[in-house]
């Protein structure tokens, strides 16, 4: 049986993958802050799921508990880092640009970083990052949110790399979803907003083929190419 875990998968994205998963015949390690939330999900499948409680920005107590999780799991095959936070900030107020920054930057390194040791001692192992088409832009009101995207797609390129220097056996995988239906989606002028189950079942399709980078859903990247040739501006 396949061992994975998902950091962030109380709701949206990193939930509807959490289900699919199950439904696939892993076994399954979920973090989050909330631990109801957790439970609840677990209720779902009790026997497909591991909990942990965790907060991606208290980085001293992150590696302890990975580390219990997986061995809970009896191993890791998969990491999946859907834990992002993001707000409008017209204002510029330092305070949510900080919170952005702890999350998608600091923890999201931190996690990447653990979950890289951990496959290179196995010689194997896949690691996913839900970064965001965001990151190919910049934004006048979520300043720290693109940023933060654009150095996740950046890092995650980076990692992989890495792992084909080594011969690693390691797998990097890039996942930028447009819109979708979750509590992340704000602002006005939105379009192609993807239901949950319909990304994660597009994203599921990407880490089963390998990819090292997915759009979600697949239209949005012929966006991406029009950004990268200059038709939209920055």
């Amino acid at each position: 049986m396949k061992k994975a875990v998902i950091i962030g998968a109380t709701s949206g994205i990193g939930k509807e993958l959490a289900l699919l998963l199950a439904k696939k015949g892993y076994c399954i390690g979920i973090t989050g802050r909330r631990q109801k939330l957790l439970e609840s999900v677990k209720s779902e499948n009790p026997d497909a799921f591991e909990i942990m409680p965790m907060d991606i920005t208290d980085i001293p107590a992150l590696q302890e508990k990975l580390e219990l999780l997986v061995r809970k799991l009896g191993g890791l095959d998969l990491l999946i880092i859907s834990s992002g936070t993001g707000e409008l900030n017209p204002d510029l107020n330092f305070e949510p640009e900080q919170r952005t920054i702890n999350t998608n930057v600091s923890g999201f390194t931190y996690i990447a970083d653990w979950a890289f040791h951990y496959f290179m001692k196995q010689h194997s192992g896949h690691l996913v990052g839900i970064s965001s088409l965001a990151g190919l832009l910049s934004s006048e009101i979520a300043p720290a949110y693109n940023a933060s995207k654009a150095y996740q797609i950046n890092y995650m390129s980076g990692l992989r790399q890495k792992a084909r220097k080594l011969k690693s056996g390691i797998l990097v995988t890039d996942i930028r979803p447009g819109f979708v239906d979750t509590a992340m989606a704000k602002g006005e002028g939105q379009f192609w907003v993807a239901p949950t189950e319909k990304a994660a079942k597009q994203i599921y399709t990407a880490i089963t083929k390998k990819r090292k980078v997915a759009y979600i859903t697949k239209r949005w990247g012929w966006i991406a190419l029009l950004l990268k040739i200059g038709r939209f501006g920055y």
